[in-house]
């Protein structure tokens, strides 16, 4: 059934003369007789008795009423605020580690200070485990750090960020070496997933199977520590992550020779997300904002 359907059976129960009813809501007498047989119909049996040219409510109909009508308002209600509140809403999205830490709490927190009827339900997962998200369609929207190339996904740049090979090992500091001379060296990588080691896995090519990963972690704290108590290790991570460690002299950056590591921030949706006012708004503030950021932390 219908809400017009259901409107049209209301209005009858005030008014059981279908001629006034057509004038009064411009609407032919026909096209309203057969709103109602269709109401009818969808629930086996009369509603109305016809008596003379009048529609009057029967037994049946008159508990339909009682039953329904507080529903129906509600439902009224509902539909008009959707109507004149288009930001009115919940947002699933997912944003990969370096970017759900450190850059989308803010853009976040902003955006729902200017939307207080929205709701964002947000989680921090690796590239990997958002882009399958996002394809079987239990997120909205995803922010990653790693290429996307499947049909079924929409991709957006949102700019570029930085790796960096870095260790506390002081001796190392902003030192020019070729990727041979590290190799027996001891690492620390994200997890398989991760856009971060991907990436640099991939720019190593040859030489990425004979690194030593002594171990592989999934919170920047957990590293950050391990570097700072274990000389002997280093890690390749976003700038980003690492910005005030490099100030404070506490981690130091080695610079690979012959070796670039820089990668793209994507939003991705999936192809057939219906974009409604809400999800636009939102993802015209990440791309703005996400730009700035990136810009300001660089």
């Amino acid at each position: 059934m219908t809400l017009k359907e259901l409107e049209l059976f209301y209005q009858l129960g005030e008014n059981p003369h279908i001629s006034q009813l057509a004038k009064k809501i411009s609407m032919s007498q026909s096209a309203i007789s057969l709103a109602i047989k269709s109401l009818e119909k969808k629930l086996s049996e009369p509603l109305f008795d016809r008596i003379g040219k009048k529609l009057i409510l029967n037994e049946r109909g008159r508990r339909f009423k009682k039953e329904t009508y507080h529903h129906f308002l509600a439902l009224k209600d509902a539909e008009n605020l959707f109507k004149h509140d288009t930001f009115s809403g919940t947002l699933k999205i997912a944003s990969s580690k370096t970017l759900g830490e450190f850059i989308m709490p803010q853009l976040i927190y902003d955006f729902l200070a200017q939307n207080s009827t929205v709701v964002i339900e947000k989680e921090i997962k690796n590239s990997a485990q958002i882009i399958a998200l996002v394809q079987e369609g239990k997120i909205d929207m995803g922010i990653i750090e790693a290429s996307c190339e499947k049909d079924s996904i929409i991709k957006k740049s949102l700019g570029y960020d930085e790796l960096v090979v870095v260790t506390s090992d002081a001796t190392l500091a902003n030192k020019h070496l070729f990727i041979d001379q590290l190799a027996q060296k001891k690492w620390i990588l994200r997890e398989h997933g991760s856009g971060t080691r991907e990436l640099f896995l991939d720019a190593l090519e040859e030489v990425a199977s004979s690194l030593e990963i002594a171990m592989e972690y999934t919170e920047f704290e957990e590293m950050k520590t391990l570097l700072e108590h274990q000389p002997s290790l280093m890690t390749c991570i976003s700038k980003l992550v690492v910005a005030k460690e490099l100030a404070r002299k506490e981690l130091h950056t080695i610079h690979l020779t012959n070796i670039t590591l820089q990668r793209e921030f994507y939003l991705i949706h999936h192809k057939d997300k219906y974009p409604t006012a809400l999800f636009k708004s939102f993802e015209s503030w990440i791309e703005k904002g996400m730009k700035v950021e990136l810009k300001r932390l660089s």
